[in-house]
C-alpha cells in the first residue's frame, strides 16, 4: 500500500483535513489524477478500511471520504518508513514518490520470495539462489534481484573470491527491519484476516539482518539466542537465531536456536513487535546471564528505535 504514491497522497490529504472531503477536492489536492484511476484506488482503500465513504444528502450522488484510525495508523508505518528511506546511498527518497516505489516494491519483493533472508544468513550468487530458492523461478530471481542492487539494497561480495559474483546484503537493508516489523505490526492487529501470519523465515530474516549491526558494550560476551515462538493451534513451534559475542563483537549469528545458551529472549511475534516499541501488554521472557541478555536486549530496541526516527 505504501509503495503505491497516489494511496499515500490520499491519506496523507485526507489526515490533514477537517472532516469528510468531497472526490473533486480530493482529487484536485493530489493532482488531478484520472477519475477511473482515482475510483479504483479509494474503492481498495475502503474495502481495506482505511479510508470511508460517505453520501451526501444535500447533493445526490455526490461522495467524500474521511481516514479511518486503521488509516491513520498505517500514515504512522509510513513514517517509519520514511525515515529509512531518508537514509538510502544514493540519496533520500520521500515517501510517495517515484524513487521510492522502486525501493519499496524491490524490499517487499525480495522479502516475499525468500532472497533477503537467503542473503542475510550468507552473500549468494544467483545460481546459488536458484538452488536455494527452488519455487521461483530463475528469471524471476534475477529481476528482483537486480531490482534489489538498483536501489542499494545488496551489493557485489566485497570478499569475493573472482570466480563467482555474489551478492551480499547493505546496511541499508539491514536497517529496513525496522519499516518491516511496523508493517507486520500494523498487519497483524489491523487486517490479520487478510493477510498471511509472519513464519518461521520471517522470523530468522528479521534476525538475522538486525543483529550484526547492533551495538553493544565492550564487555559483552558469550551466547544468546533469540526467537519468536508460533502457535498453530494446540502447536508450538520457534525460529530465531543463535549469536556469538565477543568484547561487544558479534562474531556470528545463524539460524539455529537448540543447544544452551548463556543468555535468551523469546516471544510471540506481537509480543516482539510491542516490545521493541516499548508498548505494554508484551510478554518476552527475558534469561540467563543478565549482563549479556540485557545488553543484547536493550541494543535490539535501541536499533529498532533509531531506525524508526525515535
Amino acid at each position: 500500500m505504501l509503495a503505491v504514491p497516489l494511496n499515500v497522497n490520499v491519506l496523507r490529504t485526507l489526515e490533514e483535513g477537517v472532516g469528510p472531503t468531497a472526490l473533486p477536492d480530493l482529487r484536485r489536492a493530489i493532482g488531478h489524477p484520472p477519475v477511473t484511476t482515482m475510483r479504483s484506488y479509494l474503492r481498495r482503500l475502503v474495502e481495506l478500511g482505511l479510508i470511508r465513504r460517505h453520501r451526501e444528502d444535500d447533493f445526490p450522488g455526490s461522495v467524500s471520504y474521511v481516514i479511518t484510525p486503521r488509516g491513520e495508523r498505517l500514515l504512522a508505518v509510513g513514517e517509519v518508513v520514511q525515515v529509512w528511506l531518508r537514509s538510502a546511498p544514493e540519496g533520500e527518497m520521500e515517501i510517495g514518490s517515484t524513487a521510492s516505489k522502486s525501493a519499496i516494491k524491490a524490499l517487499v519483493d525480495g522479502w516475499s520470495t525468500g532472497l533477503v533472508r537467503a542473503l542475510a544468513a550468507r552473500p549468494l550468487g544467483l545460481t546459488e539462489l536458484n538452488r536455494v530458492i527452488p519455487q521461483v523461478s530463475y528469471p524471476t530471481l534475477e529481476r528482483r534481484l537486480t531490482a534489489m542492487r538498483q536501489v542499494g539494497l545488496i551489493e557485489p561480495e566485497r570478499q569475493g573470491n573472482g570466480r563467482v559474483t555474489r551478492c551480499e546484503v547493505t546496511d541499508w537493508l539491514r536497517h529496513a527491519v525496522a519499516p518491516l516489523t511496523a508493517g507486520v505490526g500494523w498487519e497483524c492487529t489491523c487486517i490479520p484476516d487478510q493477510t498471511p501470519a509472519p513464519g518461521r523465515i520471517d522470523a530468522e530474516a528479521a534476525f538475522l539482518l538486525a543483529v550484526p549491526v547492533l551495538e553493544l558494550p565492550a564487555d559483552v560476551h558469550g551466547v544468546c539466542r533469540l526467537a519468536v515462538e508460533f502457535r498453530r493451534g494446540s502447536e508450538i513451534d520457534f525460529a530465531g537465531v543463535t549469536m556469538r559475542v565477543s568484547e561487544g563483537r558479534v562474531e556470528s549469528c545463524v539460524s539455529r536456536i537448540d543447544g544452551k545458551p548463556d543468555a535468551w529472549a523469546t516471544g510471540g511475534v506481537l509480543d516482539w513487535f510491542r516490545w521493541m516499541r516499548e508498548l505494554d501488554g508484551h510478554r518476552i521472557d527475558i534469561g540467563g546471564d543478565p549482563s549479556i541478555a540485557n545488553a543484547v536486549a536493550d541494543a535490539m530496541r535501541a536499533g529498532f528505535l533509531a531506525s524508526s526516527g525515535k
